[in-house]
């Protein structure tokens, strides 16, 4: 028995941590054809959870009653058989999204062709191998065989494993080809130990005889339990939706507070990891250490979050230390997420005939949480209401969950259910009277703010993403044309644009639009061409700023992710012959790498006269970019400089960081633009960005930089 525990369990981590590996590693190779915005890996996200959900649900049919041991064996094999066959003949990592006009219909099809088959094989191993080791126990002693509830944690332990693992040890090191083949050889490890698995099965009793009575190592660590007999009832039907409700809400908490914290509050990269990891602890201590679940603390401690938190969210002048708040939420949501994946466990399923379906309703309420913040929030509402209503969900569940613990319990999650649900509808009443415009897509929310600037107490309006700004304007005849923010005329793209054509016709090419400020830049006889990812920005920009009817210059707009688009321009014979072509596609920690790479320079290169000029905006407080940019103009033959401008708030202009890179000698040579350029310092070790390759660890900076 301990030889077959051993088996499987093993078999059970290989397939977590592998489901976890390959899921950064698909979606990184998204990007190059949907931008690097945030939401493509909360896309991925919903693709995943779904898939974990088929996954299951073929765990939980294949076990049935209606499939006998030698079909669930050939069966199971056959799936082994098909998805090693995609291994081999390359369908595994090629497919790649070709449009952007639908991106969550893109990503689901290019994740589902490429990944879709031993993701879904991996998905169902640690539910399917639980029922199919308490038969094979049950058929080895004669006697009922528990459910080992501990595989589902050691499953959890992988994917954790996993996760950690990506972003320090496994993509600083490798390229994504090494990791393509790596991933494959282990998949190969893990379809030899399924198989081993499937071929030692025989005819055991059936699963309805099978007890679900605690595994005795298991029964010893959980104070008070006792052995319940072989003959158990079935899960009532409050059980079963609370299986599926409680998920549910620890998704969305997931989803709510992963998106909250990287686009609101820090714009730190690879901050989602921690999100995720807190939630993948809470699975480990429900379903490994249920004995740390102190219910009547983790319940207390959840009224205590959830009241501060939705406090917080109702006072928008409400602000801590940044590493505290991020220490709240994600206290937050590990209280939250341990109360329902506890409350789960505490209400599992006592027969084994009801285990996979058990897992399967977490499943389904673990992807439609995901589902409903990834992509129904987007669609329904105009502004981020997410985090309040996750928070709402959780007391609600909490009310279900709590209401056979008498009247107390009954009142206190009642009230507060209701008072969360008023913080949802008074965040709508106070997102409404704050905006001119507020619209929200697969790329994010965007808003427009009206206020008085200092300037004169002119109007000035604001285009934010979350709480990134992405321009100002201020709306007085004096300053209506003037470039503010990061573009004043003593920034990098300022000087670029100043001195670069000696007062000649120039033609400029822009990767970002924003409010359109860079359009100020220009004069009579210049072309402006911006390339713009997302389709809402557009009608913004002309309709509630004036920077584009305002310009000297013809202005166009390109759009679609500006790389595909390029390279389509080269492979139409359309070279552009930019003079200067500026990249200001950042959104906060949503740094588009496939904008970045030796490739993309490359790119970009063959669209700029031989004298152009490359100007890449890289204000991040939490990345140090130059010296990546550095080595890149290097590979490239291009000399570079760092231009750091100071902030002026009279005038509405924001510190701004820019790299400027040319093949021109004369150009930073010139004396206003060299008593502003610095060198760009190097950092050992660095190597070079590729379109295989990519890491922002080494450049992560949590100190600040910006500071």
């Amino acid at each position: 028995m301990p030889s077959n525990r051993l088996l499987y369990g093993s078999t059970t981590f290989l397939s977590a941590f592998l489901l976890f590996a390959i899921e950064p590693l698909a979606a990184k190779q998204l990007l190059p054809a949907l931008g690097g915005s945030s939401a493509v890996w909360l896309t991925c996200l919903v693709f995943f959870q779904v898939t974990l959900l088929l996954g299951y649900l073929y765990a939980h049919w294949i076990t049935g009653p209606g499939l006998g041991t030698a079909r669930q064996r050939r069966l199971h094999t056959a799936l082994i058989a098909l998805a090693l066959l995609a291994l081999g003949s390359n369908l595994l990592f090629k497919a790649v999204p070709t449009s952007t006009d639908q991106p969550v219909l893109a990503i689901f099809w290019a994740l589902g062709h490429s990944i879709g088959l031993p993701f879904l094989l991996l998905a169902s191993t640690s539910p399917l191998l639980q029922v199919w080791l308490a038969r094979r126990e049950a058929a080895t002693t004669g006697e009922p065989a528990p459910v080992w509830y501990r595989l589902f944690a050691l499953s959890n332990a992988g994917s954790l494993i996993a996760l950690l693992a990506y972003p320090t040890l496994i993509e600083p090191h490798l390229t994504l080809r090494t990791q393509r083949i790596l991933w494959s050889a282990a998949f190969v490890l893990f379809a030899v130990l399924a198989y081993l698995i499937a071929t030692q099965l025989r005819s055991t009793v059936p699963t309805s005889e099978l007890s679900s009575r605690p595994d005795p190592e298991q029964a010893k660590r959980v104070e008070g339990e006792v052995e319940r007999p072989a003959s158990l009832p079935a899960a009532s039907r409050t059980h079963r939706w609370l299986w599926f409700l409680l998920p549910l809400a620890a998704a969305m908490q997931l989803s709510a507070v992963t998106a909250h914290l990287t686009v609101n509050i820090a714009a730190i990269p690879l901050l989602w990891v921690l999100p995720l990891a807190v939630y993948l602890m809470t699975f480990i201590v429900a379903f490994d250490r249920p004995a740390l679940y102190k219910r009547p603390i983790v319940v207390r401690l959840l009224v205590v979050m959830l009241a501060s938190l939705g406090y917080a969210l109702s006072k928008a002048d409400f602000s801590l230390p940044i590493g505290l708040t991020i220490a709240f939420f994600l206290v937050e949501c590990f209280v939250a997420c341990l109360f329902c994946h506890g409350e789960a466990y505490r209400l599992r399923p006592q027969r084994a005939s009801e285990a996979t379906l058990f897992y399967l309703l977490v499943a389904a309420g673990g992807a439609t949480g995901t589902f409903l913040v990834g992509i129904a929030f987007p669609l329904i509402f105009s502004a981020n209401y997410d985090l309040a209503l996750a928070f709402f969900a959780t007391a609600a569940c909490a009310l279900a969950a709590m209401w056979n613990e008498g009247w107390a319990q009954r009142l206190l999650w009642t009230t507060a259910s209701v008072l969360l649900f008023v913080l949802v509808m008074a965040l709508h009443i106070g997102y409404e009277r704050q905006s001119l415009v507020a619209v929200r897509n697969f790329y994010g929310t965007l808003q427009v703010k009206q206020s008085v600037a200092l300037i004169q107490h002119s109007p000035m309006r604001t285009l934010l993403h979350g709480t990134i700004q992405h321009g100002t304007q201020i709306f007085s005849p004096e300053f209506s044309r003037v470039p503010t923010t990061y573009y004043a005329t003593d920034s990098g793209a300022g000087l670029a644009l100043r001195f670069c054509c000696n007062d000649r016709p120039r033609k400029i090419g822009v990767i970002g639009l924003g409010t359109g400020t860079l359009a100020a830049y220009g004069q009579p006889g210049d072309s402006i061409r911006f390339y713009e990812l997302n389709p809402q920005v557009p009608p913004i920009a002309r309709n509630l700023f004036t920077y584009l009817r305002d310009s000297g210059a013809a202005t166009s707009i390109v759009p679609g992710d500006a790389r595909t688009s390029l390279t389509s321009e080269l492979a139409n014979r359309q070279p552009q012959n930019f003079d200067i072509l500026v990249v200001d596609a950042f959104s906060g920690d949503a740094i588009p790498l496939h904008l970045l790479t030796i490739e993309a320079i490359r790119l970009y290169v063959a669209h700029l006269k031989p004298t152009g000029i490359l100007a890449f905006h890289i204000s991040n407080q939490y990345l140090n970019l130059a010296p990546e940019l550095g080595l890149l103009a290097a590979e490239a033959h291009l000399d570079a400089r760092d231009f750091d401008s100071a902030s002026k708030d009279d005038r509405g202009e924001f510190r701004a960081e820019w790299v400027l890179m040319t093949a021109d000698p004369t150009f930073f040579a010139q004396h206003e633009v060299a008593f502003e350029a610095t060198h760009i310092a190097t950092v050992p070790g660095l190597r070079l960005w590729t379109d295989d390759y990519s890491s922002l660890l080494p450049l992560l900076q949590l100190g600040g930089h910006w500071n």
